[in-house]
């Protein structure tokens, strides 16, 4: 299932599912269980974990599992492991809610992870943090991305919709075999194909009396109670609402077409970009050596330039990154400091860009000129490809969400463009 903001939805889930829980076990063997029961201990363990389990992550970097595609946006199921890692580092509150249910169970057995499979019950724990830690990551990436409001419970409910959807396609595709329940879907008796059967070519054509129909076949077919159909409360309100129903199979029908092409290199576009953006670049410069204007930003036209400070570095300072998030990308080790030094600190670019991370930067070259062009130093090359590296790796050098990452490179940009008089 695809949203706008979202990344962590679809099928690859269970791969980083199963390689955060098993990296998270090799983290418990150096960090005991037992310092979770200590609450004022809390920010201490989890940032011990995080550092941990990112270590056995990179460990890993080469196995089948860690290099598996996790979704239709390029991502591997190593690149949304540590994103969601990370993600947990910046929720101090889901690590508390681990240590309390760590607690609850030592409560009721005592150290359970030293009894025979006491690893299965911490790693199910483990699991369960990060099930829930994924739907609050895209949840609010989700607001972002649209601006409506969106609760981890309704991206739940967004993907209960996208499995029954998979369910009742994977019934019509055998209806023969499935008759008494597709008929009890459609609502009407099947003597031979429904029509239905190739009219629904995606989710936006599933309708909601059909997914209706379908939780509440379940459990005669032996698929016990539908999610609709259970004493739980949390799908109550779509029960009795066909119609948000049918707005959500939509809408995750509408959005799946739409970003079938999402960061496609559009290459009869990229000979305009780099004129454009060079010929951008070439006024600019021309404007500043004339004086006809100075590059700064949010300033009125009635307010006095100040004079440069001379004690004021040429550049600001490198931010220090982690070489092995480089070595795990593939990249050299000492990447990030080389292509930093590499920057042209001098040009009226970096210092209409200077409150933005090296990522952002060559996010925005990236976007504005293309993956390849002469003009880029060597050090900013991945040496495997060639060129700038994707925007995947580039948000695992700034260790954040991609969409995080596409939304700062956007709004540098936007901030490149008010620069230029």
């Amino acid at each position: 299932m695809r949203l706008p903001g979202t990344r962590y939805q679809e099928q690859g889930w269970e791969q980083v599912r199963k390689l955060l829980g098993h990296c998270s076990l090799e983290a418990f063997a150096q960090l005991s269980p037992a310092r979770l029961l200590d609450t004022p201990d809390a920010p201490d363990t989890l940032a011990e974990y995080v550092e941990l389990t990112a270590q056995a992550l990179h460990a890993c970097a080469r196995s089948a599992r860690a290099e598996a595609p996790a979704n239709s946006y390029g991502e591997s199921v190593l690149e949304l492991s540590l994103s969601l890692l990370y993600e947990l580092r910046a929720r101090p509150a889901d690590w508390a809610a681990l240590c309390a249910a760590v607690a609850n169970e030592h409560q009721k057995i005592g150290p359970f992870w030293c009894a025979p499979g006491g690893d299965a019950i911490l790693r199910k724990k483990v699991n369960d943090l990060y099930a829930g830690l994924r739907d609050k990551v895209d949840s609010d990436n989700y607001q972002a991305a649209c601006g409506r409001t969106c609760s981890p419970n309704k991206m739940y409910a967004y993907r209960m919709l996208d499995t029954a959807y998979s369910d009742i396609a994977r019934l019509f595709g055998a209806w023969r075999e499935h008759a008494a329940q597709v008929a009890a879907i459609l609502g009407r008796e099947v003597a031979a194909m429904p029509i239905e059967v190739r009219q629904m070519r995606s989710i936006g054509a599933c309708k909601a009396d059909w997914v209706l129909r379908w939780s509440e076949s379940r459990e005669r077919f032996g698929g016990g109670a539908g999610p609709l159909h259970t004493r739980s409360k949390r799908f109550a309100n779509l029960k009795t609402s066909p119609e948000k129903i049918g707005a959500m199979l939509l809408e995750i029908g509408d959005y799946e077409e739409l970003s079938s092409n999402r960061d496609s290199d559009w290459l009869h576009d990229a000979g305009e970009a780099a004129n454009w953006l060079e010929d951008l670049w070439r006024v600019a410069d021309a404007a500043v050596e004339e004086g006809e204007a100075r590059i700064l930003p949010e300033m009125d036209d009635d307010t006095d330039v100040p004079e440069p400070d001379a004690a004021a570095p040429d550049a600001p300072e490198p931010i220090r990154y982690d070489s092995a998030i480089a070595a795990s990308l593939s990249l050299p080790p000492r990447f990030m400091e080389l292509a930093w030094a590499a920057q042209d600190h001098g040009s009226w670019s970096a210092g209409a860009l200077a409150a933005y991370s090296l990522p952002v930067r060559l996010a925005v070259y990236l976007n504005m000129i293309g993956a390849l062009d002469d003009s880029y130093p060597g050090e900013w090359l991945d040496p495997a490809t060639g060129e700038l590296p994707t925007m995947q790796q580039l948000a695992v050098l700034d260790q954040v969400s991609l969409p995080t990452l596409r939304k700062r490179r956007d709004a540098a940009i936007a901030t490149l463009l008010k620069a230029v008089p």
